[in-house]
């Protein structure tokens, strides 16, 4: 039950910083500005956890030569993942870019808990525990309203010569990286004996990726004020990816790879619905319908689903 509890906790944290994160990037003027800005804090945070708890932040050379090369690149996968979201927006529109990378988790999180992918805990993939992920992904597309995705779907049809299926199999194998990267890091942590350096690891990565993709860009640094000035949580959003990756880094052993994503994934959705609903964070309030609420209910279902058989 502790392991589900985290998974959710983490889960609701993701609604939380992509707001977090998109008032950052509208403070200063660039989405990959705001994402080092996330990345650094991030770090910075689990750099800090992992000095408490392991009183050092490195670890022996003679690993590098001993482990597998995929061992050290969940946090290019995490960059990659997160850039794509930015990508896939002004090409797919909302419905689409959530849609397309949580469809890639899904598949990826039971290929790898079947096949035992990246040393990670072997759960092989059973019909009960397909139709579960089936019904996951039918609660996530009716939690963002099926209605617009139809709508979108036939007004993009006319427009697939446009190459508009080649973004949304990105949008997939993005999803899958990042499934990939909760098993990487997961491995990581066994293999260092330590979840926190793991976690802080793979967020250093992934920081290192992010300010070579700004140095090559160049992006212009600003600050740009609101009217009621900038208000000051629009800093914490690496403090919650940070805590992200860490509670992935934890569950993935325990728990697998593909339990992990879709009890994540729940998390998420109800994160997406607070806001919604409450409108916080300068989020626009829509309130949660009885048809979100239903599908709520069906990827609860598809969770249990996959969690007792």
């Amino acid at each position: 039950m502790l392991a589900i509890a985290i998974g959710l906790i983490i889960g609701i944290g993701l609604p939380l910083q992509t707001s977090i994160n998109s008032r950052l990037k509208i403070a200063l003027g660039s989405p990959f500005l705001a994402s080092l800005t996330s990345f650094t804090i991030g770090t910075i945070l689990l750099a800090i956890i992992t000095l408490i708890i392991d009183h050092g932040l490195f670890f022996p050379i003679k690993l590098f030569v001993q482990q597998p090369i995929w061992l050290w690149i969940g946090g290019i996968f995490g960059v990659t993942y997160l850039t794509a979201n930015i990508l896939l927006f002004p090409k797919l529109g909302s419905v689409q870019t959530v849609i397309m990378p949580i469809l890639g988790q899904i598949v990826m999180g039971l290929l790898i808990d079947n096949f035992g992918l990246f040393y990670s805990l072997k759960s092989p993939l059973t019909i009960t525990r397909f139709f579960g992920a089936i019904l996951v992904l039918l609660g996530v597309i009716g939690a963002v309203s099926i209605n617009e995705l139809i709508n979108k779907r036939h007004h993009r049809m006319d427009s697939e010569s446009s190459g508009l299926f080649i973004w949304r199999m990105f949008g997939v194998i993005a999803g899958m990286l990042g499934a990939a990267q909760s098993a990487i890091n997961g491995h990581l942590g066994a293999v260092l004996n330590s979840t926190v350096k793991a976690a802080f690891l793979s967020f250093f990565v992934g920081t290192i990726c992010i300010l070579l993709i700004v140095i090559f860009i160049h992006p212009k640094l600003q600050l740009n004020k609101a009217k009621n000035g900038n208000p000051w949580w629009m800093w914490i959003g690496g403090i919650i990816g940070g805590l992200y990756i860490l509670g992935n880094v934890y569950l993935v052993p325990i728990i697998g790879t593909g339990l992990s994503v879709v009890i994540i994934l729940l998390g998420l959705m109800i994160g997406s619905l607070i806001i919604d609903q409450f409108g916080i964070l300068e989020s626009k309030r829509n309130p949660v319908t009885v048809a979100q609420v239903l599908s709520l209910l069906v990827m609860i279902s598809g969770v249990a689903l996959i969690r007792l058989f």
